[in-house]
């Protein structure tokens, strides 16, 4: 990024997904080639709690119980044209990396790198570089090859009898809805912003008619996919409705929705982990160009999440035969208010 201006006019969006593809494997053995070891205690996850992106690496590792061998760092909601900060800790500095920013962390390992600094990222402490960017596949490797760290009662969150569905599942929300919202905040014409808009739309239809049936997105348990879909929809009022120009209806205005996403919320690491003030501030700050007084709004009213779905009479078990995680790691608390 080498600006805060998001809008090309004329264009439509397009998401740039050419990330480091490093992954962090059992029996790693070649981290010059992109083959890093498993190892407690190594890495250093980087998730601001505003990004949708970063905010689902948090639930799986929560999820997971994976906070005692993979530590979080947490830089504030707001970015500048070089890179996320970590304003939000004292003297302005990540305490385990000692950074100001995590664009340090990439030019460690790639002097001048020339792509987006973007969070979620996973740093090695002991170098300080920057290992991986790569977020969809971050939370993929955090369920499978991190199985021998993962707490008592983790569920199986990529099961393999049901990958090929989810990898489906997983593409469509992707395209059209958790990039969708996106492609209509950031459109350059009219044309591109109607086509975006429709195409949207269309996506959230039929979610909302698969979800009327059934409790969770594949299967009868909480997935990978249901985390993927949850943390757009968290943003779904609070920003694209307005900011991002997604106003055919309020995700409060799609009962299956809305019922599926409170039923999320009110799990152990979805609601716990969702910051409000914080996704606010971000987009209504950062894209300067769709709000150029930076004027955060006061609403909407968060305390619906809190109300009662009725989600299961459609049976279902949310952690299937494991259990929900715990409380939260100290630290790791959303601010008071900051919630629902």
């Amino acid at each position: 990024m080498s600006t805060n201006t998001y809008v090309t006019g004329g264009q439509e969006y397009t998401r740039d997904t050419n990330y480091i593809e490093d992954r962090i494997i059992r029996g790693g053995d070649a981290p010059e080639a992109g083959r890093w070891p498993v190892e407690p205690g190594r890495y250093r996850l980087i998730a601001a709690r505003a990004c949708p992106w970063a905010n689902r690496t948090v639930i799986v590792r929560r999820l997971l119980g994976l906070e005692d061998v993979i530590s979080l760092g947490q830089p504030g909601p707001t970015h500048d044209e070089r890179s996320w900060t970590f304003d939000l800790d004292p003297g302005g500095q990540d305490p385990v990396l000692g950074i100001e920013r995590i664009q340090d962390a990439y030019f460690r390992r790639f002097p001048g790198y020339p792509r987006g600094i973007t969070v979620p990222a996973v740093v090695d402490v002991p170098s300080g570089a920057v290992v991986t960017n790569n977020f969809p596949q971050i939370t993929l490797d955090f369920s499978s090859e991190w199985t021998e760290y993962q707490r008592e009662g983790a569920p199986r969150l990529y099961p393999e009898e049901l990958r090929e569905e989810i990898d489906r599942v997983n593409q469509r929300v992707f395209t059209e809805v958790n990039n969708g919202v996106y492609r209509c905040g950031f459109a350059g014409s009219q044309e591109a912003y109607d086509a975006a808009y429709d195409r949207l739309f269309t996506a959230l239809d039929w979610l909302e008619e698969r979800l009327a049936g059934q409790r969770f997105l594949v299967g009868e348990t909480i997935t990978e996919a249901d985390v993927r879909l949850f943390t757009t929809l968290a943003r779904f009022d609070a920003v694209y409705h307005g900011h991002f120009k997604c106003n055919r209806n309020k995700l409060t205005e799609m009962p299956a929705l809305w019922g599926y996403a409170r039923d999320l919320f009110q799990t152990p690491g979805f609601g716990d982990s969702t910051d409000f003030q914080q996704i606010k501030q971000h987009y209504y700050l950062v894209h300067k160009d769709i709000n150029p007084t930076q004027i955060v709004p006061k609403g909407p009213d968060t305390s619906g999440w809190l109300t009662a779905h009725g989600r299961e009479k459609l049976g279902g078990r949310p952690f299937g035969d494991g259990t929900a995680p715990g409380r939260v790691a100290p630290g790791e608390e959303v601010a008071p208010g900051h919630g629902a």
